[in-house]
């Protein structure tokens, strides 16, 4: 499966020890830009944990991974596993930085009064 998201969020980085050795886990949850915003979390293991570390908020990134569900306990789990991440370049992304954002004050201006002429046409 290939997609192309934004990094919503970077999760904390899960490492253990198994039977095999030591293993590393990172989490990155993408928003999937369309008709309506959807969001997935997916999972970098080994070398590729720590190239997903480096991702930030906002970036457009490109992303190779496999869907895999398997069943335990009469319960079905998926997984969404990376195995390639291209970046966009930094002119096509456009990071949630706070300078990209309106001021505060913008949001707390009055709403205009209403005048007779305008139609309310909602159902409810």
């Amino acid at each position: 499966m290939e997609f192309e998201g934004v990094v919503w969020r970077v999760l904390p980085q899960i490492k253990g020890t198994s039977a095999r050795g030591e293993w590393v886990k990172q989490e990155v949850v993408f928003e999937l830009p369309g008709e309506f915003n959807r969001k997935i979390c997916v999972g970098f293991w080994g070398d590729k944990a720590n190239d997903a570390a480096t991702l930030k908020p906002g970036e457009t990134i490109a992303v190779s991974a496999n869907v895999e569900s398997r069943e335990y306990n009469g319960r079905w789990y998926t997984e969404v596993r990376a195995w390639r991440i291209n970046r966009k370049s930094t002119a096509e992304s456009q990071p949630y930085a706070a300078e990209n954002l309106p001021p505060l004050d913008a949001f707390s201006a009055e709403e205009p009064a209403s005048s007779a002429t305008d139609v309310d046409d909602l159902p409810f």
